[in-house]
């Protein structure tokens, strides 16, 4: 079964930088479009960052100029660059993937991890 596990957040000033890391793991054939979503405490998950194959992004509005999303196939892993990171910011982020599983001729999302919460402080 395929798995998703981030790492990377944690607690940060306004203005700072954090890298969020997400790695794609089992019986993997290919990866079809990575990203990340986030989802704010009495909010709904929203999307932030996508990427896929062939390397076209797209950013949600509030974030352009600041975050970088991208991707190592090799390693089937997905990252954000979060730079000038601002309170509202804050949030649990979960990458996501559309996967093709080895022996499938399928690209499905895998279910989601538990998330890595960011937390920026004014």
């Amino acid at each position: 079964q395929v798995q998703l596990v981030e790492s990377g957040g944690g607690l940060v000033q306004a203005g700072g930088s954090l890298r969020l890391s997400c790695e794609a793991s089992g019986r993997i054939f290919s990866i079809n479009a990575m990203g990340w979503y986030r989802q704010a405490p009495g909010k709904q998950r929203e999307l932030v960052a996508r990427i896929v194959r062939g390397g076209n992004t797209n950013y949600v509005d509030s974030v352009k100029g600041r975050f970088t999303i991208s991707r190592d196939d090799a390693k089937n892993m997905v990252y954000l660059q979060m730079n000038s990171l601002k309170p509202e910011d804050t949030a649990v982020y979960y990458c996501y993937a559309d996967v093709r599983p080895v022996g499938s001729i399928y690209y499905t999302p895998v279910p989601w991890g538990q998330g890595t919460q960011v937390t920026v402080s004014s």
